[in-house]
């Protein structure tokens, strides 16, 4: 009988694995299924946007004088695309090896000339997209490794002069070289595309083109042979901006067999140059929780073993004084704190920041949040703020009944409306000033509209639903009563007074994250890609423990000089490292990054404000909650007179 069972549940098993095998050859995530192409299929090249890490504000493409198709077509865009300024729409296409092709011939007014050199001086970058992979210029790497590197886009153009004149030109890169990479199936005869690069050579890229005839449908170009690959000697003279000057826009196209499977096509773009670093900053962070732990573990168990055994017998007299430090103070250390409702509204926001970064990471590890799904980062991160509202009304309506609230109803609007509708203020005066830029950054109205009704039509009922759910639920029961008249508190040493010891605590959790911080920050305004959440996982997790930790400690060392007002100061405590984030952001603003239009520093300033403000929620909530089961379990475990 037994023999028989696991002969069927080895089949079972084994039908259970072929499934499972069958299915991840077929399985693939939305918008990034392979697509296989045989010769002499068009390739679809899809222009982006403009844009520029010295400004930050992203442009159409068309708001230059490119060449343009006869129809201009929109890709379908998700929220996130839309929020990070993608513009997505149809250029031009190709279908073989192709050199010198005319793609069209463009005269420029004095306002396209105008705008051609603004972007020039401002360092701008064209996003180009080949089969969901953006244009890149290959680059070595700075330690001068063998392997390669990409930078993203291509310049717009570029500044020089000509040989005997000091008078700077701006000059355009109207020579596009293309080489496309692919994969080839040899059962099949299909291919797959695996890279998308760009030839970036000023002197190449720049052509001041002649011919004898313009003809619509076959230009013969004196400065450019179709038939061979190389330009002739003599035709390097680079392409000038200028009123009333006539750009003749070519492009050449070639194909390269590559060994890189189209499930790795995106490995070189994701590459990532300093890992030794993140190595090195994950074990920075855990010397300092290590540390941290050995602190808590200590007061622990002064505080309970030894306490709840030998409470009666303590051996010295200091120690005595120490112990009885915190105990003298249990019938006010539950008493409700001033602006409970704040507090609850807060935690409340907390604990929606926390699931909302905690389940993104989870998805961002199973790599559903690819950089290849362009826009889902922020899609799922929008989408899973608004369902956690449900969390967060539940936290601020259990909190708010503990400190025996009973206008459950404001304290929930208050929840669903407070933190959002902050960052919503913000957030509408940049996207003015984006739009007053004429930037395609700027968020269309409809999108604006949609955010409201999934913060007015989703988020908000579901806060209310968790405050419903949280509000019927029984009280928590403090471990000891609370006395009617409040103790006086003693007067504090200087080190131990508020503002300092919130300033103290907020300095080892921003420690723990601030090599991450680097380089997240460098993702995000210097136009590269983040893909290593795996490290950023193990930073959140020691983020959360080392806010825990400080503020346990600190917490303790609080209710051991008499001062029981422990409520806010545990929350703003670990709140207080987001003080040093917007410190550290102003000091890689101007160390790092080279902005200097106002309205750029405007922008870089209003985000590093949300993302604070968003930080000191977070923190400060954990803060608390470590703080609320620290003090609930010391005073519950000792015995009191």
């Amino acid at each position: 009988m037994g023999r028989r069972i696991s002969g069927r549940s080895s089949w079972l098993i084994a039908t259970v694995l072929l499934l499972i095998s069958s299915a991840a050859h077929c399985f693939y995530l939305p918008g990034v299924a392979p697509r296989d192409f045989h010769t002499g299929d068009p390739l679809s090249i899809k222009v982006n946007k403009l844009s520029s890490t010295k400004t930050q504000l992203p442009y159409d493409y068309y708001y230059l004088k490119y060449c343009k198709p006869k129809r201009i077509e929109n890709s379908a865009e998700n929220l996130g695309e839309v929020l990070r300024g993608d513009r997505i729409e149809n250029s031009f296409k190709m279908r073989e090896e192709q050199s010198c092709v005319v793609a069209c011939r463009v005269k420029l007014d004095a306002e396209a000339a105008r705008n051609f050199k603004e972007k020039i001086d401002d360092k701008y970058r064209v996003q180009m997209i080949l089969d969901n992979l953006p244009v890149a210029v290959l680059r070595q790497r700075r330690d001068g490794s063998p392997s390669t590197t990409y930078e993203h886009g291509f310049s717009v153009g570029f500044k020089g002069n000509y040989a005997g004149s000091k008078e700077e030109k701006y000059f355009i890169n109207n020579h596009l070289s293309f080489r496309v990479m692919y994969h080839k199936d040899p059962e099949t005869d299909s291919a797959r595309i695996v890279g998308f690069e760009f030839s970036y050579m000023p002197l190449v890229c720049s052509i001041n083109h002649e011919y004898k005839e313009w003809d619509e449908q076959n230009t013969q170009l004196v400065t450019c042979n179709k038939d061979t690959k190389n330009l002739p000697p003599g035709s390097t003279v680079p392409q000038e901006v200028d009123k009333d000057k006539e750009i003749v826009f070519t492009f050449d196209v070639s194909f390269k067999e590559s060994d890189i499977k189209w499930a790795s096509r995106w490995d070189t773009y994701l590459l990532m140059n300093d890992d030794q670093i993140h190595w090195f900053s994950i074990i920075n962070s855990l010397m300092i929780v290590l540390f941290l732990s050995g602190m808590v573990a200590m007061i622990m168990m002064r505080t309970l073993y030894r306490d709840i055994a030998n409470y009666n017998q303590l051996d010295t007299q200091d120690e005595a004084q120490e112990e009885t430090g915190w105990k003298l103070v249990n019938g006010d250390v539950f008493r409700a704190p001033i602006n409970s409702n704040l507090l609850c509204v807060y935690v409340g926001t907390g604990v929606q920041i926390f699931g909302m970064t905690l389940v993104t990471m989870i998805f961002a590890l199973l790599g559903f949040l690819s950089p290849s799904n362009r826009g889902g980062l922020m899609t799922a991160m929008v989408l899973l703020w608004v369902f956690m509202g449900l969390f967060a009304g539940y936290s601020s309506a259990r909190l708010y009944k503990m400190f025996k609230g009973t206008e459950w109803k404001r304290n929930t609007l208050k929840t669903a409306f407070m933190f959002p509708g902050i960052l919503f203020a913000i957030f509408f005066v940049l996207n003015a000033l984006i739009w007053g830029e004429k930037s395609s950054g700027a968020v269309p109205f409809g999108t604006m509209i949609a955010l409201v009704c999934l913060w007015f039509g989703i988020s908000v009922p579901l806060v209310f639903v968790g405050s419903y759910l949280g509000f019927k639920k029984p009280a928590v029961e403090d471990p000891v009563k609370t006395n009617k008249i409040p103790r006086q508190v003693p007067e504090q040493a200087w080190y131990m007074k508020p503002v300092f010891s919130i300033l103290i605590g907020g300095i080892l959790p921003f420690g723990a994250v601030f090599i991450e911080l680097f380089f997240i920050l460098t993702s995000i305004w210097l136009n590269q890609f983040y893909y290593i959440f795996g490290f950023l996982f193990i930073v959140f997790v020691i983020l959360l423990i080392t806010c825990a930790e400080i503020t346990m400690v600190l917490c303790y060392f609080q209710l051991c000089s008499e001062d029981y007002h422990w409520w806010w100061r545990s929350y703003l405590t670990a709140g207080s490292s987001a003080l040093y984030l917007l410190l550290y952001s102003a000091f890689y603003f101007f160390t790092k990054l080279e902005i200097t239009k106002f309205v750029s520093g405007v922008l870089y300033f209003g985000y590093m404000l949300i993302v604070s403000y968003a930080f000191f929620v977070l923190t400060g909530t954990i803060g608390f909650y470590a703080c609320f089961w620290f003090v609930r379990k010391i005073y519950s475990s000792v015995k009191i007179d």
